[in-house]
């Protein structure tokens, strides 16, 4: 799969169905070549992603439950 096809994919969480958006860009550790986070456009309900930046927020690889033929899912996020 292509970065320019997980940008075409809704993020979608799985604990209540809020779209969050799609894939703006990622987080890449280029010294094991994995991913590490998706991220995408901030909004209101993602206080639980933001990362720095409120304009954007980091979706952890380890909560991404599924990447399908149209949608990510994502499941719930941890709040601190």
């Amino acid at each position: 799969m292509t970065f320019s096809e997980l940008r075409k994919k809704d993020v979608i969480c799985i604990g209540d169905g809020r779209v969050l958006g799609r894939v703006a860009d990622l987080e890449f550790d280029a010294s094991v070549g994995q991913i590490r986070a998706l991220i995408v456009p901030g909004g209101s309900g993602m206080t639980c992603f933001f990362h720095g930046d409120k304009s954007q927020a980091a979706i952890p690889w380890q909560q991404i439950a599924c990447i399908g033929d149209d949608v990510i899912l994502v499941s719930q996020p941890k709040c601190r």
